[in-house]
């Protein structure tokens, strides 16, 4: 905490200003006090803050009056509003209209030096966060990528260094983690920037209709090409082509893939002659590809041909230190696609749950998981049990929903519904009371159900 960040603190009733101005000066705070809003107001305008302490209820220029001219003076500034218990419906309000948070009196002294220290370290992550995105956004494609973590830092200078050339480029990472975000920085970074970015996953289609679109057909090729088809490979020339998931693509395409990259030349299906093409080929995987090599379900000289520098996009877990950053983001995001959601925040203890879950899915899991808070959510800071109700079982080491298991098979309704009752049980810790609730049902149907399955297992 930086000695010279400075807190005004704003109460009518002078012996809470005078008891909470000591033991922040002793913190190694600036402190100011205002004895009214009015006065409190005068001095935003005059001076700058880094947190404000506002009581709710004051007598003519109240905590909202004051709320409202910290955020139109500085919207970034956080706001901490102290509030008599019968008054937390106006704190809500409050958080609402933009109030960082609000303690309820009486408190402890050690309780507001906490959310202080916490609501400055924000700050100074979303005030870092900001700068980097505009140095980011100063270097085109890594604008997409966003971290200030070590690892996401020698990354960056990584793709810095690689961009400029034409080599090909191996992407690898686990899935969710922002392979594709990489290939095209690494595209917005080099010398075919004004060229088409062309992205293909070798998963998405089967092996026939994935060589008809990398390569293009001729009309009459076969069954069902009643148009000639150019081929991504033509479609990216003079740019970058992404081959995401190069892992999993068959070995006669691979054969294919390997003498376009040799002669510089594709043939599309059918047809008689080769085009030339120039284009820069970025893949990527989540596999091993050198065990593949060694199993022989992936061609060597294929892999040496792709490998020719090697990019490893770091997993989430490994970068805990951008999440926060990646929550704001994220969120903002939500609300933008969700405006009339409630949800402004997250709760310091679903940050620090957050921190704790290992993120199997990496930054895609956590994008969907945030949308998820901000369009389910009643209240302005998402909570633990709300988290824990929405997050997914392999974030939150919880049973993965009975839905995922079966997919496309069918199974008794029974079976499903106890499945479906075990999993909110689950996400409820066990709570019936509260499980009834969120399944719109009474309580006395789970224990009767408990006793016609033998027990209802949460597994």
């Amino acid at each position: 905490m930086p000695s010279s960040a400075r807190v005004l603190v704003v109460d009518d009733h002078v012996e809470m200003g005078e008891m909470l101005h000591e033991p922040l000066t002793d913190a190694g705070y600036l402190v100011d006090v205002a004895s009214s809003g009015a006065e409190a107001i005068s001095l935003l305008r005059s001076r700058l803050y880094d947190v404000v302490l506002c009581d709710l209820r004051m007598k003519e220029v109240d905590g909202l009056d004051v709320l409202a001219a910290a955020l139109k003076i500085d919207p970034g500034l956080p706001v901490l509003m102290m509030t008599a218990f019968g008054a937390v419906e106006s704190a809500v309000e409050a958080m609402k209209r933009g109030a960082y948070h609000y303690l309820t009196k009486p408190f402890r002294l050690d309780e507001i030096l906490l959310y202080v220290g916490r609501a400055l370290e924000e700050r100074r992550l979303r005030a870092e966060h900001r700068t980097l995105k505009r140095q980011a956004a100063d270097r085109g494609g890594l604008g997409a990528l966003l971290g200030h973590s070590a690892p996401m830092r020698a990354l960056y200078e990584l793709i810095e260094r690689v961009a400029p050339s034409d080599v090909a480029v191996l992407v690898r990472g686990e899935s969710g983690s922002g392979k594709e975000l990489v290939a095209r920085a690494l595209h917005v970074e080099g010398s075919r920037k004004d060229g088409p970015f062309v992205a293909v996953n070798c998963t998405a289609l089967p092996h026939a209709l994935l060589e008809s679109e990398l390569f293009g057909h001729v009309k009459g090729a076969f069954t069902g090409a009643t148009t000639a088809r150019r081929g991504l490979f033509v479609e990216a020339d003079g740019g970058t082509l992404f081959l995401d998931e190069i892992g999993d693509m068959a070995p006669e395409l691979q054969a294919k893939l390997l003498r376009v990259l040799e002669d510089g030349e594709v043939r599309a299906v059918g047809a008689d002659g080769a085009r030339s093409v120039e284009v820069r080929v970025i893949a990527a995987t989540h596999q091993d590809l050198e065990a593949r090599v060694k199993e022989g379900r992936f061609r060597a000289d294929l892999f040496y041909r792709l490998n020719v520098v090697s990019l490893r996009v770091p997993p989430l877990r490994e970068r805990g230190e951008d999440l926060p950053m990646l929550v704001e983001h994220f969120i903002a995001q939500a609300r933008a696609r969700n405006p009339r959601s409630p949800v402004m925040g997250l709760a310091p203890e679903v940050v620090a749950e957050l921190a704790r879950m290992p993120w199997p899915g990496n930054v895609r899991e956590l994008e969907n998981l945030v949308q998820r808070l901000v369009l389910l959510g009643a209240q302005p800071l998402v909570d633990l049990p709300l988290l824990r109700l929405h997050a997914s079982g392999a974030a939150a080491g919880l049973p993965a929903h009975p839905l995922a298991a079966v997919q496309d098979q069918v199974v008794p309704l029974r079976q499903l519904e106890s499945e479906y009752i075990a999993w909110v049980l689950a996400r409820c810790g066990g709570n019936k009371t509260r499980a009834a609730e969120l399944l719109g049902i009474d309580v006395s149907t789970i224990h009767r159900r408990e006793r016609a399955d033998g027990g209802i297992s949460q597994r």
